[in-house]
């Protein structure tokens, strides 16, 4: 019975990088190779809540280790995230996330994602920001 625990509780453990990591980066790579959008909208939407994710774990960690269960609901949560019978990331975006995008002005409410054009004020700033300007470029 020892043996069993031990090999669901490692189970367990390399179910959160295969399903939160590994699975996404194959996918996200295979929907770079495809023409379609439909894909490359889910794993964007993915990392991006992954990211959220992430970050709020690491501000709210001190309170996070008090829930025991907290971990599995995490798995769940990123196995509906994942899993192309549900496109739980793009759902999500599309639900709350991109609502939140239009509220501050980041996106324009009658503006579609464009996947290569900057739209709405927020973004054009932030891509002037990070764009050196001419005769900025670093020599390494």
């Amino acid at each position: 019975m020892s043996r069993f625990w031990t090999l669901l509780t490692n189970l367990h453990s390399l179910a959160g990088p295969v399903v939160m990591l590994l699975y996404p980066l194959y996918a996200s790579v295979i929907a770079i190779e495809t023409p379609g959008k439909e894909d490359d909208e889910q794993w964007l939407a993915y990392w991006i809540l992954y990211s959220l994710i992430t970050l709020t774990e690491m501000v709210l960690q001190s309170v996070l280790e008090w829930i025991p269960i907290w971990y599995s609901v995490k798995l769940v949560f990123m196995v509906w995230l994942v899993l192309p019978q549900f496109r739980g990331a793009a759902f999500i975006y599309h639900r709350f996330v991109r609502e939140q995008i239009k509220k501050y002005g980041f996106l324009k409410s009658d503006d579609k994602v464009k996947s290569n054009s900057p739209s709405g004020k927020g973004k054009k700033k932030f891509v002037h920001f990070i764009v050196p300007k001419k005769g900025e470029q670093e020599v390494y």
